[in-house]
């Protein structure tokens, strides 16, 4: 009896198979993403049930991410990549390495989030996360952290790790001038210490070693919030600053019309609907948010335009306030 009928069928079957999984393994998109990261499983898991296609998912902070994007600048992986700062978006388009694409679900985006090659997945702002049974007055602005009472009881994120925080520093010195300068040796002077990213800067205030952050990200203390921890998130009233967080399709993407259809899901109003539920302000402006947005916030001037000489003499010049080296 011929065995050729049989090894027939078993190479075609194999070769079915091959095709199966070379076809699913072109659909899979690669997102690498700055953020929640209950969000992006949120809306990889949405968008995979609407269009079938899987979404591989690299997380991390953002500095950890752009260091991976250029490690692989080489041999690039990244389709889609989420930053938590928009001066990302800016210098990498200034780089060429964006491909542009607006989204017709990014009507409803304000101008100010958006541009010919990224938009704005979500925008979290800056603030006072005090903790309430902190033997410490209510701060109302940033000036009063500088009070008796919050001697040795303020952190602050490293602007060198956060983007955010150093947007916040460029706003206040943009505001105020000398005097910011001096209501920060003010506060080195009264114990502040900065604490590295902003999950490290949090965490001595909800363990209630200390009594408040000077900056904090407010998305992640509104989910601790949630979760019943005794903060409160304060917006000071001179001013703070906002942190829209830029979604981008990088130029080398191998699955260019995947990525598309990705920003079109997250500027969905199902996918605006997960950025809400995640504590962040939804790009969208018809969409509604769990917490206050911009519009009722009192904001510093927009540090997002300053030059990257601009933003290194900024850190620099707080390194040496704060003796760091």
């Amino acid at each position: 009896m011929s065995h050729a009928p049989f090894s027939k069928l078993l190479a075609t079957l194999f070769m079915t198979l091959s095709f199966g999984l070379a076809a699913g393994q072109a659909k899979a998109l690669t997102v690498y993403t700055a953020g929640p990261g209950g969000l992006i499983k949120q809306l990889a898991a949405g968008f995979q049930e609407k269009t079938g296609i899987k979404v591989d998912v690299f997380q991390a902070t953002t500095g950890k991410v752009m260091a991976r994007l250029e490690a692989e600048a080489a041999n690039p992986r990244a389709d889609v990549l989420i930053s938590a700062s928009w001066d990302t978006a800016q210098d990498l388009d200034k780089r060429g390495w964006l491909m542009a694409y607006e989204s017709p679900n990014a009507a409803q985006v304000p101008a100010r989030f958006k541009a010919p090659t990224y938009v704005a997945q979500g925008i979290s702002a800056l603030g006072i996360v005090w903790n309430t049974s902190s033997d410490t007055p209510e701060p109302r602005d940033w000036a009063d952290l500088t009070g008796p009472k919050f001697k040795q009881a303020v952190t602050m994120p490293d602007p060198a790790l956060s983007g955010a925080s150093l947007d916040l520093l460029l706003g206040l010195q943009n505001a105020q001038g000398d005097a910011a300068w001096k209501l920060f040796e003010t506060l080195r002077d009264n114990g502040m210490t900065i604490s590295g990213p902003n999950a490290q800067a949090l965490t001595p205030v909800l363990q209630g070693a200390k009594a408040a952050v000077f900056g904090a990200v407010d998305y992640v203390s509104y989910a601790s919030v949630e979760k019943g921890e005794s903060i409160k998130v304060i917006f000071p009233s001179s001013g703070t600053a906002i942190a829209p967080r830029p979604m981008m399709i990088l130029k080398t993407a191998r699955r260019a019309d995947e990525a598309r259809q990705f920003i079109d899901y997250v500027l969905s109003e199902d996918g605006q609907r997960a950025v809400a539920d995640a504590w962040l302000m939804p790009a969208r402006q018809d969409v509604a948010a769990k917490r206050p947005v911009f519009k009722d916030l009192a904001l510093l001037p927009d540090a997002s335009a300053a030059s990257p000489a601009n933003r290194a003499d900024v850190l620099a010049r707080f390194s040496r306030v704060f003796g760091q080296h």
